[in-house]
């Protein structure tokens, strides 16, 4: 077993070895953590350093820089014990210490190379949270190569797009689904050397494709010198990490974070939010593609000397509130939508409250709401506060596990007021972040004891944001949002047109959203440009302040579409709220329970979506419009009212096409699927 000693570690140049640098570097001796001479900001050449966007004051952009595996082998040193991942399987949690977990990645790494993977070529790692995800994504690290996630959900002719834009050396598959995928496409990817399956029995039997134990067992007799020689030629202005963009209007684009861009995040995330080394822990279940998983659950913990503990993978189907009790996380960065599910499901048990419990929850509630919006303030929290918390809040934080967690956090898509506001009822204040995978995750967050509704926080440290001259909706000091920092990304692998695009000659990465900050600093995004609907009048208006008001005046919509760009007038796509067929994740005909008490209410009992729409209930397309109307009075002008509307038969989902796989709403895709249903809204204009 390879010991830490055998690799020096620590962001202190003197403390490392000295080395040559890469081959096109000459024999120039360097540490490791000594950036590469570069001369430009960004490149599209995955082996091409760029120069760092160093500080000159005393904030936290002036840090030394660090690359991810001194980064590592610094938590390792210093508690080698300590819990780094864990799973369970068959019932029984395996686990690994940080030394365990070092060791794992170092016989990958071997194994990597022995198969014969190149410096900066990709390993593609396609699958569901695992520790042996984390382990080949440190390992495709050590062995020199590039990182790289897949979306679980691509079909087999994205993954190769992925895998043949990346060079993908290795495939690193989950099970035999995703292996059938990689093997279809096989003969059309001329860099793939070999196929690593780490869960299940292996169904494909030829040459290259081995087992998770098999392709460990490959580094058996290999020499530690084959992966020390490959880290001792990384630099942290070299690519360290490939994450595909979503593609939701083209091909995906290959977003290169350098190791400064993501061990620089780590040290302002840990800044901002106080982690506690070595008493941090959260449980992994986002996609460990995008890069908000990647951050919060790879690179944040070997960091921190944080603890994973891993999802099932049918945890967004109804099993993730069980892992979140069993392993009580200190951290949980959820999407809007699955605070939303939270929220559906403890709005369901409150229904079946009466009497004096429901009285009593009912006041702590409001009492919850009151000492949030306090501390928002600094004030003191309400009378009877005390009182609240423990008949309420604590019993409802652990009936969800969450009853130890410090920071509750939410982003990758916006969410509405109405979800903030009701945890807050129960003293969960969700802080929202926002970035984006070329900012290389957070560029803005609210924190614990700085916080407003609304916002995305301000700008955590070492990094800055200006907002540049854009046609907005609003006359009130909007502008783009755009970044500057060391967290900004390198560039679109092998695409310098979208690169140039992205970042600016003087190298501002330029979101695409619109925003606006208040007095005190706080950034708000009003809406993203592409995104912006031009009306057949001239008028620009950003669809989300609209939707977001139809969802806060109508409970029962599930998710909402604003139509009208280049028309006379604005129509919007809705859909209510079903219940989600727990093995496929797609969306059942069964309205949810919350839908039928809606309906009933109405005078209408309904138990599905066919019901409503075969029935067509008048009081309840009344309720609709009325919702609508009272949306429509808090529009900006004429042009942003919602004039006609159309009641979709199913709702918004991953596996119909109309959700990322962040759950974001794919516009342009939803545009093309219901081309008839929009047209039918036009027709007589």
């Amino acid at each position: 077993m390879m010991e830490i000693s055998a690799l020096n570690s620590g962001p202190v140049e003197s403390d490392l070895p000295q080395k040559t640098g890469p081959p096109q570097n000459g024999t120039t001796q360097r540490g490791r953590d000594t950036p590469v001479p570069a001369t430009n900001l960004w490149t599209t050449k995955r082996f091409e350093p760029v120069k760092l966007r160093m500080g000159t004051g005393r904030g936290y952009d002036t840090q030394p820089p660090m690359t991810v595996p001194s980064a590592f082998e610094r938590t390792v040193q210093k508690m080698p014990n300590q819990p780094a991942l864990g799973v369970k399987r068959g019932g029984q949690w395996k686990k690994w210490t940080y030394q365990q977990y070092y060791s794992d990645v170092q016989r990958a790494a071997k194994s990597f190379i022995k198969l014969g993977l190149q410096p900066f070529h990709g390993v593609g790692i396609l699958g569901f949270n695992a520790p042996e995800w984390h382990i080949s994504y440190m390992g495709s690290i050590y062995a020199g190569g590039l990182g790289t996630g897949i979306y679980t959900t691509n079909t087999a002719e994205a993954c190769q797009y992925v895998l043949e834009d990346s060079q993908s050396n290795i495939a690193v598959v989950e099970n035999n689904a995703q292996l059938q995928k990689i093997v279809a496409v096989w003969d059309n990817l001329p860099h793939l050397k070999a196929i690593i399956q780490y869960t299940g029995e292996v169904a494909v039997r030829r040459p290259n494709i081995y087992t998770w134990d098999e392709f460990m067992n490959l580094s058996r007799g290999e020499s530690d010198s084959v992966v020390i020689e490959r880290v001792r030629n990384l630099a942290p202005n070299y690519c360290c990490t490939l994450v595909y963009t979503s593609g939701t209007t083209g091909n995906p684009k290959g977003v290169m974070q350098s190791h400064d861009s993501l061990t620089f995040l780590c040290g302002s995330g840990m800044s901002v939010y106080n982690l506690r080394v070595g008493e941090e822990v959260v449980v992994s279940y986002l996609p460990l593609s995008h890069s908000a998983g990647m951050i919060l659950d790879i690179h944040m913990p070997y960091y921190t000397g944080t603890t994973v503990y891993f999802a099932q993978p049918d945890a967004l189907k109804g099993t993730l509130k069980n892992t979140l009790v069993e392993c009580r996380p200190t951290i949980f960065l959820g999407v809007p939508r699955v605070w939303e599910k939270f929220a559906e499901k403890m709005q369901e048990a409150a229904r079946s409250v009466s009497g004096i419990k429901k009285t009593i929850g009912v006041k702590a509630k409001k009492l919850g709401l009151k000492g949030v919006y306090a501390s928002m303030r600094h004030q003191h929290k309400p009378r009877g506060w005390s009182v609240a918390q423990t008949l309420l809040f604590k019993k409802v934080k652990k009936s969800l596990g969450l009853d130890r967690c410090q920071l509750y956090i939410t982003g990758a898509a916006p969410i509405t007021k109405e979800t903030i506001e009701y945890f807050y009822c129960f003293n969960i204040n969700i802080l929202s972040v926002y970035g984006m995978s070329e900012s290389t995750g957070p560029h803005t967050s609210e924190m614990p004891e700085n916080f407003r509704i609304g916002s995305v926080g301000r700008d955590i440290p070492g990094v800055t944001t200006k907002l540049m001259e854009a046609e907005t909706p609003e006359k009130d000091g909007s502008g783009e949002v755009c970044m500057w920092g060391r967290n900004v990304f390198m560039g679109y692998l092998n695409n310098e047109e979208k690169t140039k695009e992205a970042i600016d000659d003087d190298g501002w990465l330029h979101s695409g959203d619109i925003g606006k900050h208040d007095d005190n600093g706080f950034l708000y995004i009003t809406g993203r440009i592409k995104e912006l609907l031009i009306t057949a009048g001239g008028e620009n208006i950003a669809p989300i302040p609209i939707e977001d008001n139809v969802k806060e005046e109508l409970h029962a919509v599930s998710n909402c579409m604003l139509i009208g760009d280049k028309m006379k007038f604005l129509s919007m796509l809705i859909t209510l709220k079903v219940e989600i067929d727990i093995d496929t994740g797609e969306p059942t005909d069964q309205l949810t329970a919350e839908v039928q008490d809606w309906c009933k209410s109405l005078g209408c009992n309904y138990t599905t979506m066919s019901q409503v729409l075969e029935q067509k209930n008048p009081n309840l397309f009344k309720a609709i419009q009325t919702g609508i109307d009272k949306a429509n009075e808090r529009a900006i002008s004429r042009a942003s009212k919602v004039q006609k509307w159309s009641l979709l038969p199913r709702d918004f989902s991953i596996p119909g096409g109309e959700l990322g796989p962040t759950l974001k709403l794919r516009r342009p895709i939803v545009v093309k699927m219901y081309d008839k249903t929009i047209k039918a809204l036009y027709a007589d204009t």
